[in-house]
């Protein structure tokens, strides 16, 4: 047989693979796409999450919970020409290591737009090479967080930009040390001038500056952000089905609600290590009510895929870590120990969710959209 009469045959040969290879493919994809893509297939596509967030299914609420519906980050109000101007400042402030004792470190060291904002460590390293108790949290919707760092000891965001630069764990330094320095720059000192109307710059007009700064910082756009945009059809089955669980099975909303994903309160998970090596007692230490022990401030979760690792304490490296203890019903805290705070108090909010692998995946799967 010549070439040229084999030719039909293997066209035909290759037509039958291809089609057949399409209904597998098809057949295959149906059988996992699971209730979502059954619901997609007969109501639409978002199933029963179609519409707007106030129209999904109630969310699962717990004892004491505050609940605030989902939506879009507010519009903040638009920057006046002044605010501008010291935003701009603070932008260089931000990133310049001479507000450092050592003239190494900067605020950008720790909060890296490249790692999300945050520095992509278990927990910070500062002056001296000296650790810090506590992860660094993402600086991406600071402009809406109030209080701020995980215990709250920062009313608002000037406090919080100055804290680190006179810490002695972080970048160590004092009035008398980093004012000389800035008003050494004249650039500094010629901007703070038009703005001010006086040369000499203090770290409080440091600090109003970098506040400025974290103020025109926005979170990335997300897969969250077009879900607000668009609706939930922008989300596979398995996002899809994570979202619903966030909302209901697994409870997350209970906490993790509203446009920023967090009720801004202060919960216990049970890892606070009270009684241990490694005890960090939380909000108690800025309040020292017995109420406030173990309790840390619930993060913003939008664009929470980027800042790993987790938990002020950041010993959880991924998502499906942090699902596994909330699974479990978080950590466990020590009885009252002698001569220490009194014993951290069980949060009504986290308990055991039995979720299964599949479920835990698909809500690891859809906090990487937010």
């Amino acid at each position: 047989m010549s070439r040229f009469q084999l030719l039909p045959r293997l066209v035909m040969t290759l037509a039958i693979l291809v089609i057949g290879g399409s209904v597998a493919g098809r057949a295959q994809q149906v059988a996992g796409e699971g209730r979502w893509g059954e619901e997609r297939r007969q109501r639409g596509a978002a199933g029963t999450l179609c519409g707007k967030p106030e129209s999904w299914p109630r969310p699962r609420l717990g004892e004491g919970a505050r609940f605030a519906e989902f939506g879009p980050l507010p519009r903040l109000p638009e920057a006046s020409p002044r605010e501008k101007a010291l935003a701009e400042i603070g932008r260089r402030m931000f990133d310049d290591p001479a507000l450092s004792r050592s003239g190494q470190i900067a605020c950008a060291s720790c909060h890296s737009p490249e790692l999300g904002m945050a520095d992509g460590l278990r927990t910070a390293f500062g002056h001296d090479r000296q650790r810090g108790r506590r992860n660094a949290q993402s600086l991406y919707a600071a402009a809406w967080m109030t209080p701020l760092f995980w215990d709250g000891r920062a009313a608002t965001l000037e406090d919080q930009a100055i804290h680190p630069v006179l810490d002695g764990k972080e970048m160590a330094g004092t009035a008398r040390l980093i004012e000389p320095r800035i008003n050494r720059d004249e650039t500094y000192r010629s901007a703070f001038e038009a703005l001010n109307g006086h040369r000499r710059v203090t770290l409080q007009d440091a600090a109003a500056a970098i506040a400025a700064f974290e103020r025109t910082l926005r979170p990335p756009r997300s897969r969250w952000s077009r879900v607000m945009e668009r609706g939930v059809a922008v989300l596979t089955d398995q996002e899809l089905e994570g979202l619903h669980l966030f909302r209901t099975k697994a409870g997350c909303a209970a906490c993790h609600n509203g446009p920023l994903l967090s009720d801004g309160r202060f919960h216990n998970l049970g890892i606070s290590f009270y009684g241990r090596a490694r005890e960090d007692l939380g909000r108690y230490e800025v309040t020292q009510d017995p109420a406030d022990v173990g309790r840390f401030r619930t993060p913003s979760l939008l664009g929470v895929s980027r800042s790993a690792p987790y938990m002020h304490n950041g010993l959880f490296l991924t998502l499906e870590n942090v699902v596994a203890l909330y699974n479990g019903g978080g950590g466990r805290d020590r009885a009252q120990q002698p001569g220490r705070a009194p014993a951290p108090r069980p949060d009504p909010l986290v308990s055991r969710l039995d979720l299964t692998r599949e479920e835990q995946a698909a809500l690891a799967a859809f906090l990487r959209t937010l």
